[in-house]
C-alpha cells in the first residue's frame, strides 16, 4: 500500500508542477523514478520514451503507465496514471469555470510566454541526459541531437510540424545509414 501512494503522490507532483506537456515532463520523471527513486534504470526510461512517443495518447501519461506497471502490476499502472493526469484536469477545469479569456489577460499571456521558454530549456535537458547516457556512437548520438533540436524549435516557435513525421524522417535517416554501410555480420543462426 506504501508503493501504491508513493507512486500516487509522485507522479501527482510530476503532473502539478511540470509544464509544457511530455516532453517537458521527461526531465523531471527521469529526475525522479531513475536517479531519486531507483523504479527504473535509465536504459530502461530511453526505452520507455521511444515506446511512449510511439503509441497513442500523451508521453507522460504512457510513462507514468508503464513505470507504475514495473512497480505495482494492474493497480501500480492505474494509480500512476491517476496521478499525472488530475492535477491537469482540476486546473483545466478550474480555469474553465471562472476564466472565459483566460489567456487574454495580459500578465498571464506574459507568463505563458516565459514558460514556454523554461519548456524549451527542459526538454534541452532532457536531451543531454539521454545523449551523456548512450553508448558512444556517433551515428545515433547525432540523429538523436538533430531530433531534439528539431523539437526544440518546434515547440518555441510553435510550428505546426507531426513528432511522428520527425520519428519516420529519424527511422528512414538511420535505416538508410544502416544498409548503405552494410549489415554487420550475423552472429549465430542458420548458417547458409
Amino acid at each position: 500500500m506504501k508503493l501504491i501512494i508513493d507512486l500516487f503522490l509522485t507522479f501527482m507532483k510530476i503532473g502539478l508542477f511540470t509544464f509544457g506537456g511530455g516532453y517537458a515532463m521527461i526531465s523531471m520523471i527521469e529526475s525522479i523514478c531513475v536517479e531519486k527513486k531507483k523504479w527504473i534504470s535509465h536504459d530502461e526510461m530511453m526505452n520507455i520514451t521511444v515506446i511512449a512517443e510511439s503509441t497513442p495518447g500523451p508521453i507522460a501519461i504512457n510513462c507514468a503507465t508503464f513505470v507504475g506497471y514495473q512497480q505495482a502490476g494492474l493497480i501500480g499502472s492505474s494509480i500512476a496514471t491517476l496521478g499525472i493526469v488530475l492535477p491537469s484536469f482540476f486546473v483545466i477545469f478550474i480555469i474553465s469555470m471562472f476564466l472565459d479569456n483566460f489567456l487574454e489577460i495580459t500578465i498571464i499571456a506574459h507568463a505563458f510566454k516565459g514558460i514556454k521558454l523554461a519548456v524549451g530549456i527542459l526538454i534541452l535537458d532532457a536531451a543531454v541526459t539521454m545523449i551523456n547516457k548512450m553508448p558512444k556512437k556517433i551515428f545515433p548520438k547525432i540523429i538523436m541531437i538533430c531530433s531534439f533540436a528539431a523539437m526544440l524549435l518546434i515547440n518555441l516557435f510553435s510550428w505546426s510540424f507531426s513528432t511522428i513525421s520527425l520519428m519516420l524522417i529519424a527511422a528512414a535517416v538511420s535505416l538508410s545509414a544502416s544498409v548503405i554501410s552494410g549489415s554487420p555480420k550475423q552472429k549465430g543462426g542458420a548458417k547458409k
